[in-house]
C-alpha cells in the first residue's frame, strides 16, 4: 500500500496522538518497547513481563524490554510510565497493588484512571496461606482459634504495604476476628525467606513457588484463597469453607501513558489476547497457577474501575489506614 494511501486509511486520533511517527516515515515500533515494572526481579509480574516480552518482540519486530523499577509501594516506576512520552514506546506492568493504592495511597504523584490508560488485562492468580512449623496450628481451623486467643501476638510478612499479599492477610484476620501484626518486606523473596527461617511465621503467597516449599516440609499449608480449592494443591480447603465469602488475588494488566494513541493500544491489545489464548500459554499458566484473563481494552477499562472501589471497600472493611 502506498504510504499516502496508508494515512489515509488510519484513523484522525492515529495522526493526532502518537501517529506523527508513522507520518515521518516511521511506524510504530520503529525502536524498542520498554515495559516498565514497579515491582522486583522474581515476582508474579516481572514473570509475566518477560513471558509477554518474546512473542511480542516476534509480533512486533522490536525488542520489549524489560525495565524493573520497584519502590515506594509500586509509585515510583508507575509514577516514571505516568510522565513519559505517550508514543507507544513506554508500557506499565501493573497489577491490584495500583487499584488498592488509589486508596491507600492519597498522595501519589499520579491517579491511575486519569494519568494511564488501560491496555490488556494478563491473568489472574490466587494464593495459598502458609505458616512456619513452629506455629501450633495444623489446620485452618486451628489457626483462626490461635490468633483469636492471642491478639497481636503473631506476625505475618507480605511483600510490602498495598500489595495483595498484605490485603489478602488484613481481610482475613478481620473476616476471622482476629489480629496480627503486619510485617511488611521489600517484595515475595524477602518476605518468603523471614517465613522459611521462622522470623516471620505467617504469610499468604504465591501458590506456585509456595508449594515447593509445602513439599519440602519447610513451611506448613492451611489452605488457599479461591473460591473453590486449588487444582495445584487440592489437598488444601479454601479458606473460603471456613470464612464464607472469602476470596484473594493477584491479577496482571498492562497501561501506557494516557494520551497513547488507541490504535497502539488497540493493536497491542489484540497481540495480547492472541498471545493468552495460545494452547501452550495456557498450560503455562495453569502450571503457575494463573488463569489468562483476555478482555477489550473497554472490559479490562471497566474491570479497574471496578476493582478500585471493591479495593477501597476491603480497606475500609479491615481498617487499614491509608498512607
Amino acid at each position: 500500500m502506498k504510504r499516502r494511501h496508508l494515512l489515509a486509511a488510519l484513523p484522525l486520533p492515529f495522526l493526532a496522538h502518537g501517529g506523527a511517527a508513522l507520518a515521518q516515515g516511521a511506524p510504530w515500533p520503529a525502536r524498542p518497547v520498554r515495559i516498565v515494572v514497579p515491582f522486583g526481579l522474581g515476582g508474579s509480574a516481572d514473570v509475566a513481563a518477560r513471558f509477554l516480552a518474546e512473542p511480542l518482540q516476534a509480533a512486533f519486530g522490536q525488542p520489549f524490554v524489560v525495565e524493573n523499577r520497584p519502590g515506594a509501594g509500586a509509585v515510583i516506576g508507575t509514577d516514571a510510565v505516568a510522565k513519559a512520552q505517550p508514543d507507544g514506546y513506554t508500557l506499565l506492568l501493573m497489577s491490584n497493588t495500583h487499584t488498592a493504592n488509589e486508596t491507600l495511597l492519597p498522595n501519589r504523584p499520579y491517579r491511575l484512571m486519569r494519568d494511564l490508560a488501560p491496555v490488556a488485562a494478563i491473568n489472574i492468580a490466587h494464593h495459598v496461606l502458609a505458616v512456619h512449623p513452629s506455629i501450633p496450628a495444623q489446620t485452618l481451623p486451628e489457626l483462626v482459634a490461635l490468633l483469636r486467643a492471642n491478639p497481636g501476638r503473631y506476625d505475618y510478612a507480605s511483600s510490602g504495604p498495598g500489595t495483595p499479599y498484605h490485603i489478602a492477610g488484613e481481610v482475613f484476620l478481620a473476616m476471622a476476628g482476629a489480629q496480627a501484626q503486619h510485617v511488611p518486606f521489600r517484595g515475595s523473596n524477602e518476605a518468603r525467606t523471614a517465613l522459611i527461617s521462622g522470623q516471620v511465621p505467617i504469610m499468604f503467597d504465591a501458590i506456585p513457588t509456595m508449594r515447593e516449599q509445602i513439599a519440602g516440609g519447610r513451611v506448613r499449608g492451611l489452605g488457599t484463597t479461591g473460591p473453590q480449592r486449588s487444582p495445584l494443591m487440592p489437598e488444601l480447603p479454601a479458606l473460603a469453607e471456613v470464612l464464607p465469602g472469602y476470596e484473594a488475588s493477584i491479577w496482571l494488566g498492562l497501561m501506557a501513558p494516557a494520551a497513547t494513541a488507541a490504535p497502539i493500544r488497540e493493536r497491542l491489545n489484540a497481540e495480547v489476547n492472541r498471545i493468552l489464548a495460545l494452547p501452550a500459554t495456557q498450560e503455562a499458566q495453569a502450571r503457575a497457577g494463573a488463569l489468562p484473563m483476555p478482555m477489550s481494552i473497554a472490559a479490562f477499562e471497566a474491570h479497574l474501575n471496578r476493582d478500585i472501589e471493591r479495593q477501597a471497600e476491603w480497606i475500609r472493611m479491615a481498617r487499614i489506614t491509608p498512607g
